[in-house]
């Protein structure tokens, strides 16, 4: 027994000696994927797929030129390297033609000099997009009824999460209160099996559940006793995108004995698809996330929710489009798969997105028309506003206030930062008792290493009525959410109210020459902050929502495309938790969470989406993209122009009017999405087309990544059929082409437009009606009247006799000649 540890450790040292310093990278080599393989090969018959049209993987002939392409790769690295020198992660067959492998940086160079490798990119990490609106998007009353109310809505469309996983007991994800699933037979994913448990994953909602960590384990990040060797969500992440999306209708979301609404998915009877690829401490890797797309789309899921972005740009692609992230991205929409990306959580700040390309709808971060605010009343009747989720103390009566500063057992309690009300230990439970706690919001709030939750806890535990946390001074750009607790518990966010409870407490709170507090005069009251209040001034864009400009490329170079696409919930969305989930310490062990991110807004997008495709089976990825961009609405819900959250000069947050930098098209309005008139369709030949364009693309960087010549072109890559137009550099006169095609009745549709002065626009005809199916081209000439050293916004809006409205936003910048 001894020997054989001995053994292993040596060769676990020999291993490390020899890839010590080793990295894990992916690699394309020569030769068509079985998306684009049209043949030639002796013994190996066509796979390729025409644009828009899923793999069938049931095929031999799939299945043979996929053991080809391993095999293939598996020959070049034995060629190239001795065994024990390398690790092969995976095989990428499907959507691109490659592997992932750890090895030095010296054998990766051996690989870029093989005549039949094309590119080899190192590996980098991503990370989850995180920081009641099924009703505010008006789901139950005008969207579920026409396709067969709730309990029918998205029925056999499956939408893929790449992403943490998910936690399968959840009531969300249950299926003992529904109609029994049937089977889907056009997916064929598999369900991993419970290590702990020996059950599967699945239950008919869930329908595929695999895990994907060879390179997280490669790069010694994986820690299988947090992260789980299985599709178990352990972050909570996973299951909230998923039950944003599809979950369940009606589940009651309960805490602290309170039920603070119903939750449901946007699509509640569509199913789930896992795919984990995220981690809980260090997100993941780029490697094992295009592996779960790949098998995503093999397996054969309708849409793809990605709430993930890479945490930089990768380290060798100079285009944006072309990272291998987004080349999958594209193989997959090429295979008929609609992909709805979060745009990424850099904002107020310009060019902060992490979602770049045509085929991938991008999406951007709303606030709902929910605010939740509560108050703390004082002895000396000041009422101070704060956020809180929390029940009220006793009416008509105020509690003593005592600070926990003023409550240690002794002084040396000072070293564990007793302000922060997180260790119950130091306090003295006898001076807490009855009263509310006062505590202080440290910086250890802001990194997480102390949470609201653990307040509530500590005050609960020492008998206080209630507590609150008062913010002296804020880092910029610090975010407050409000919490549910248990007990009265309030959080003062206005660092002048802090002061004035401070000033209050101190002059009511007399001390002897030592400090010592003789007596605790001051008195207070909280009020209730379950209820909350609806806002007409909805939707907002959030603050940490990403803006545009879009890149072409890591130069930062602005793109002739608009980005982000689209704009949906994302702040304080309340969806299902996973008990083992710490992504937020205020959720630990609880089965709902509240949290904000652009990570939310993507689910939102992916599960409207499944009701489009479900409504139209036949429509492409491109006409789905299309027909919710024109829809959308520049209007909040009192018919003013949205506004976005900004930081003002002093750093606090102001209120500005949007641009389509900051939402895109507009907000979604699902209802109008069922029926739009009219969309602007593209395949893959069109993106290819687009890429070709794009000045400063390498022509062989295309290839690589498509397998394809650039044959193809449409002169430049604003005439891409987008819903809509972009021209990052407008000098004298551009015209641009676009193609609308009629998915309704016969229609004559009248053209009109607007924009900022510095731009003069014109669409050519006026007028012109189609019939059903039928598709018409129309120009917009776009001049420049002014340089003004600024982007000018606008649009084109198409109103149609039968009642359709289609909107296309217009952004262009002017130059001289």
């Amino acid at each position: 027994m001894r020997v054989s540890v001995i053994g292993c450790t040596v060769l676990v040292l020999f291993t490390l000696l020899i890839i010590g310093n080793a990295e894990i990278y992916i690699v394309t080599v020569e030769g068509e994927p079985i998306i684009s393989y049209k043949g030639g090969i002796d013994g190996f018959e066509a796979t390729a797929v025409e644009s828009d049209e899923k793999i069938d993987t049931t095929r031999e002939t799939v299945t043979s030129y996929a053991r080809h392409l391993e095999k293939k790769h598996n020959m070049l690295l034995e060629m190239l390297f001795e065994i024990g020198t390398y690790n092969k992660l995976y095989s990428y067959q499907h959507l691109l033609n490659g592997f992932a492998v750890h090895i030095s940086p010296e054998q990766a160079e051996t690989l870029r000099r093989t005549p039949s490798v094309k590119s080899v990119e190192r590996d980098w990490k991503v990370r989850r997009l995180t920081t009641h609106t099924p009703q505010f998007l008006g789901l139950p009353t005008g969207v579920w009824p026409t396709g067969g109310g709730f309990d029918k809505a998205g029925e056999d469309i499956v939408i893929g999460f790449v992403d943490s996983g998910i936690y399968p007991h959840h009531p969300s994800f249950a299926t003992h209160n529904t109609e029994p699933y049937g089977p889907v037979p056009k997916y064929r994913g598999k369900c991993e099996v419970d290590p702990d448990t020996k059950k599967d994953f699945c239950n008919g909602k869930i329908v595929g559940a695999q895990h994907f960590a060879k390179a997280a384990i490669a790069a010694g990040q994986f820690n299988p006793s947090i992260d789980f060797a299985s599709p178990m969500d352990g972050d909570g992440h996973g299951s909230h995108t998923a039950a944003i999306a599809a979950g369940n209708n009606g589940i009651p979301v309960r805490m602290h004995g309170y039920e603070f609404g119903k939750a449901s998915g946007m699509a509640p009877r569509a199913r789930i698809a896992v795919y984990k690829a995220l981690y809980r401490i260090f997100g993941g890797y780029v490697a094992d996330v295009v592996a779960a797309i790949d098998q995503a789309v093999y397996d054969g899921v309708d849409i793809l929710s990605l709430s993930v972005g890479p945490n930089s740009p990768p380290a060798t692609t100079k285009t944006t489009y072309l990272n291998p992230f987004d080349a999958t991205l594209l193989s997959a929409v090429k295979a008929g798969v609609f992909v709805a990306q979060a745009a990424g959580n850099g904002g107020p700040f310009p060019k902060t997105l992490v979602s770049y390309s045509p085929w991938i709808v991008s999406i951007a971060a709303a606030i709902d028309d929910r605010r939740y605010k509560n108050h703390l009343t004082l002895g000396n009747g000041k009422i101070l506003a704060g956020i809180g989720l929390s029940p009220a103390t006793h009416p008509n009566q105020s509690y003593t206030l005592v600070a926990a500063n003023d409550v240690l057992l002794d002084s040396s309690a000072m070293k564990y930062s007793p302000s922060d009300c997180q260790k119950p230990e130091v306090l003295n439970k006898k001076l807490v008792q009855g009263n509310i706690l006062l505590c202080g919001y440290s910086f250890n709030f802001v990194i997480g290493s102390a949470s609201v939750k653990k307040v509530s806890e500590t005050a609960k535990s020492l008998g206080a009525i209630g507590f609150v946390l008062a913010v002296e001074n804020v880092s910029p750009g610090t975010k407050f959410d409000p919490v549910p607790v248990g007990i009265p518990g309030i959080l003062i966010t206005d660092v002048s109210k802090s002061m004035d409870l401070i000033d209050y407490y101190n002059i009511s709170t007399p001390r002897d020459w030592t400090g010592r507090v003789k007596s605790f005069n001051a008195n207070g009251s909280i009020g209730n902050g379950l209820m909350p209040i609806l806002h007409k001034s909805a939707p907002q864009v959030a603050l940490f929502s990403a803006r545009g400009p879009n890149i072409k490329d890591f130069n930062f170079q602005d793109a002739d495309l608009l980005k982000p696409d689209i704009l949906a919930p994302g702040s304080l969305i309340w969806a299902a938790w996973s008990p083992n989930g710490t992504d937020e310490a205020n959720y630990v062990g609880e089965g709902f969470a509240m949290i904000s991110g652009t990570s939310m807004a993507a689910p939102h997008i992916a599960g409207i989406a499944a009701l489009v495709k479900q409504k139209h089976p036949h429509w492409s990825p491109a006409a789905i993209k299309s027909t919710l961009m024109t829809t959308s609405t520049t209007l909040d819900r009192a018919g003013r122009p949205l506004q976005a959250q900004q930081y003002s000069e002093t750093e606090a947050m102001k209120l500005i009017t949007a641009t389509p930098f900051d939402y895109g098209s507009g907000h979604v309005n699902p209802r109008a999405a069922l029926d739009p008139g009219l969309i602007f369709d593209a395949g893959y030949e069109d993106y290819l087309g687009f890429l070709c364009t794009t000045p400063g693309i390498d022509a062989h960087e295309i290839k690589n990544y498509t397998n394809l010549p650039c044959n193809y072109t449409m002169v430049h890559p604003w005439n891409l059929n987008t819903p809509s137009i972009t021209v990052a550099h407008l000098v004298g006169t551009q015209t641009v082409i676009r193609t609308a095609t009629n998915v309704a009745e016969e229609e004559t549709y009248v053209i009109t437009t607007r924009m900022a002065p510095a731009i003069a626009i014109e669409a050519s005809p006026p007028a012109m009606t189609l019939r059903a199916g039928a598709s018409r081209k129309f120009s917009v000439t776009l001049t420049v009247r002014s340089v003004t050293g600024t982007y000018s916004f606008g649009e084109i809006l198409m109103k149609g006799s039968r009642g359709h409205k289609v909107r296309i936003p217009v952004v262009a910048m002017g130059y001289q000649r």
